[in-house]
């Protein structure tokens, strides 16, 4: 049986490896962590349980496939509810909008709330809907570095209706130019951080992913965002796939400009194919060092990062939901202290997940677990035990302020991720959460390809490589490299 080797076991390389062993690999998986799952992973501080990175889940479709490619039902496994409340938002002069998941609801509260005008927003969700829906065949669904692809009718179609998509300025312009509405303009702009961006120099095509949240649902999987990986790695080790955990592989073996295995722990491991999960510019600066790295696509600027704190709280608060946002009374200011100055500002967004409202299990009773977020730029030598001070002081002031009650007080448990650690887990290149910035129109052609163009049978996915980061371009990933693989039984794949 030909041998796959998979790098990294975070959920696109999870992923990857269900599909090369559908198509009847012997695959096995090292992992440099002692655990699987990379940034989608739990932390236990007490009594309390916390996901320690992605938060949002969405096109909960992309997880059961995985479960059906071996004839397995899903929800034997893996289950999710949606939820009624997509996020709920505040503003530091006391405006406070609840956003339901059902788009008329959420159209009626947030002109009420923010003063805008229902029938504009109702107009913006069908736009974004209109993009994803033409943009995904072919930006996100294939490979953007195969001719082929470009020859499709699907492809041809999308393209055709470029120009009715007004995708070419910046999504704070276009956001404002539709909106004209303050609150719901910096509502909207944040989308751009989902994949770690600058809603002030982000491309206006970033107006389809609202669509995932209020057309597709925001959804929260028992046991929390963990259980994704953690299911998905149940059912990799039931199909035979071998996790070679505490496992970090040194070097990838090539001869002849083709892939012969993979280094780790001293100890050679031959393979007919090689998956690469791990960063790019990691994969190219670190395990093929001997060859020549495409430094155009290394030189990107990189996405944000994040300083998350895991706090449990002594007391509940109705006002709070699964998903809250407080916003920066100066969004503009801190968004270019983040990308231009390379800090952060004293008023930040912050961001609260919260899976104990609906996962008792996550924290004592009358208590909850709060994972705390502000964006962050990525480890450039700064010093981040100061700005980890700094940024805590801050995000409790805010929180003061908005809650009406000081928080410190009620902290029984307390952790922290900051971009060193974030790097020093997952190998991300400066703690960056999703490889590349998309600051430029053009970024979705600059991130590197599913595949190596210089070396036959490497190929890569996770969220540095097309189509993206995030937990549903990481599983597009895996798909759309695996499809480019042939079957284990295929001449076309280069024998050892």
């Amino acid at each position: 049986m030909k041998q796959a080797i998979v790098i990294g076991s975070g959920i696109g390389g999870i992923a990857s490896a269900l599909r090369l062993r559908a198509k009847g690999y012997d695959v096995s998986v090292f992992e440099k962590n002692a655990y699987t799952g990379g940034k989608l992973s739990e932390i236990r501080l007490g009594s309390y349980r916390y996901d320690a990175g992605p938060s949002l889940f969405t096109l909960p479709e992309q997880v059961d496939e995985l479960f059906y490619l071996f004839g397995e039902n899903p929800r034997e496994h893996f289950n999710y509810k949606q939820l009624d409340t997509v996020c709920n938002y505040f503003w530091d002069d006391g405006s406070r909008l609840n956003a339901s998941g059902n788009t008329e609801k959420f159209a009626h509260e947030a002109a009420r709330v923010c003063g805008g005008d229902e029938k504009s927003i109702c107009r913006y969700l069908k736009k974004s809907r209109f993009i994803y829906e033409t943009t995904a065949p072919v930006f996100l669904d294939q490979s953007l570095h195969k001719l082929r692809n470009y020859l499709n009718i699907k492809t041809l179609k999308g393209v055709l209706r470029m120009p009715l998509l007004g995708i070419f300025g910046k999504l704070h312009n276009a956001n404002s130019k539709q909106l004209q509405n303050d609150k719901l303009v910096q509502l909207f702009n944040r989308y751009a951080t989902y994949n770690g961006s600058d809603p002030y120099r982000a491309p206006a095509v970033l107006q389809s992913i609202p669509h995932l949240e209020f057309h597709t649902g925001a959804w929260l999987p028992e046991g929390g965002m963990q259980s994704i990986s953690k299911s998905l790695t149940e059912l990799a080790l039931r199909r035979g796939i071998r996790f070679k955990l505490s496992a970090e592989v040194a070097k990838i073996g090539v001869e002849q400009k083709r892939v012969t295995g993979i280094e780790a722990n001293g100890e050679f491991h031959p393979a007919d194919v090689v998956l690469c999960n791990s960063d790019v510019f990691t994969a190219y600066r670190s395990l093929l060092r001997e060859f020549k790295a495409p430094e155009r696509i290394l030189r990107q600027e990189r996405s944000s990062s994040a300083l998350i704190f895991y706090w449990g709280i002594r007391k509940k608060f109705d006002a709070l939901d699964v998903h809250n946002i407080f916003f920066s009374s100066d969004y503009k200011a801190e968004f270019h202290l983040l990308f231009e100055g390379k800090t952060v500002s004293h008023d930040p967004t912050v961001y609260i997940h919260i899976t104990s409202i609906h996962e008792k299990q996550d924290a004592p009773e009358g208590c909850a677990n709060w994972f705390v977020m502000v964006n962050v730029p990525g480890d450039t030598g700064q010093d981040w035990e100061k700005l980890r001070t700094e940024i805590r002081k801050s995000i409790l002031q805010k929180l003061e302020r908005n809650l009406g009650e000081a928080i410190e007080p009620l902290i029984e448990v307390e952790d922290y991720l900051d971009p060193p650690r974030i790097a020093a887990r997952t190998f991300s290149h400066q703690g960056s959460l999703y490889g590349a910035s998309s600051n430029s129109m053009f970024a979705a052609f600059l991130r590197h390809a599913n595949y190596s163009s210089s070396i036959k049978n490497l190929w890569f996915c996770g969220g540095s490589v097309h189509p993206g980061g995030g937990i549903p371009l990481c599983l597009k990933s895996a798909k759309i490299a695996a499809s480019m693989i042939p079957k284990a039984n295929d001449e076309n794949l280069i024998q050892r």
